[in-house]
């Protein structure tokens, strides 16, 4: 495969002229386990680690290769290894916080994504209000959200189901699967484009790997079956890969996240509770909190039916995480400044001393 085959196009190609110059080469990476990476280049597939200097200069978990990253590698062919000594700038990464109520870190998932595709299980893992915090994160990693209804084979009412998606999905595509026997997978196919990445996100058990396996046409991805008394899918896939199409295009497999905390800018709740947006506009007071104030449009809708009370205090709980959130980044970022300033004051006395 050439690099186009890859992914590589002229945003990628302009960040890497200065790496050029170095006699650097360019390469994806399919693989990350632990420390260890494999990455792809013109005709080649390496096992790779990063530089001393990366490390060094690189100590945030976010700065670090991920799956679908392009890197600037040095190469022992030789040897079938690599050094990665520089990330490629990102045209766009899945991400979430990382788990813990007191961490402010961010988690890239995966990078240089065109389409995310949303897989949820139709038998006891269905959930909207985890749809709906998906779809935020979706919205906000620059890639186009799609939602794939799998396991139709089980679900009595699939009509019903597909209604109370869009309901809360304004324009996103919503397709009706069933990946164990095929049934309308080749709907899906149109979002497989030659030079494209789509990701596969959702929780465990809910059809990623045998999905995965539907669309390379081999039993690459192990399955194992959902867990009977509990309805809880296990975890098949235990690290990010992405994979090649024989039809072209890639598709990278995820583990499934049993933690969802959200990891972007307010602003991103407008697209993913657009129809909350719409009708907030419409309340009496530019500062309506939406609770018991007159004219307000929002409780209106609730009370005529029109928009789910679930769905709101869902809007409303992404809210006050999103503004907690930039309230702790906003913290930590003071900390770190401090921390600086702190520093570069040692380095200027420790110069006068010795003069």
């Amino acid at each position: 495969m050439d690099l186009h085959d890859l992914g590589w196009n002229h945003f990628f190609q302009q960040h890497f002229e200065i790496y050029q110059e170095q006699q650097l080469l360019p390469a994806r990476v399919t693989c990350v386990q632990k420390s260890q990476f494999t990455v792809i280049g013109e005709n080649v597939e390496l096992k790779a680690e990063l530089s001393g200097k990366f490390l060094h200069e690189h100590t945030h978990k976010s700065e670090r290769p991920v799956v679908g990253d392009w890197v600037a590698m040095s190469p022992r062919p030789d040897e079938g290894k690599a050094t990665i000594q520089a990330v490629l700038p990102r045209k766009s990464h899945f991400s979430r916080k990382v788990p813990g109520e007191h961490n402010t870190e961010e988690q890239i998932v995966s990078a240089n994504i065109d389409t995310a595709f949303l897989v949820t299980g139709l038998d006891g893992e269905f959930n909207l209000r985890r749809i709906e915090r998906y779809i935020t994160l979706i919205w906000d990693s620059g890639a186009n959200p799609v939602i794939i209804l799998n396991k139709i084979d089980v679900c009595p009412d699939i009509d019903a189901v597909i209604e109370s998606v869009e309901e809360i999905a304004y324009g996103i595509p919503v397709h009706p699967i069933s990946a164990a026997n095929g049934s309308n997978v080749d709907t899906l196919r149109q979002y497989l484009n030659q030079k494209e990445t789509v990701v596969l996100l959702g929780s465990s058990g809910v059809g990623k790997s045998t999905l995965i396996n539907n669309m390379l046409g081999r039993e690459q991805q192990v399955v194992q079956a959902v867990h009977e008394r509990e309805g809880e899918g296990r975890h098949t896939t235990s690290f990010r890969e992405l994979f090649y199409l024989p039809s072209g295009g890639a598709i990278i497999d995820n583990p499934g996240m049993r933690e969802l905390q959200l990891w972007a800018d307010e602003t991103v709740l407008q697209s993913s509770f657009e129809d909350i947006e719409i009708l907030a506009e419409q309340c009496g007071f530019r500062d309506c909190q939406h609770q018991s104030e007159p004219n307000c449009a929002v409780q209106a809708a609730i009370k005529s039916g029109e928009l789910d009370a679930k769905r709101f205090d869902n809007y409303l709980r992404q809210l006050r995480e999103l503004k907690y959130l930039a309230k702790k980044r906003d913290t930590r970022a003071q900390i770190e400044e401090k921390k600086e300033y702190k520093k570069m004051s040692k380095m200027i006395r420790d110069i006068y001393k010795k003069r």
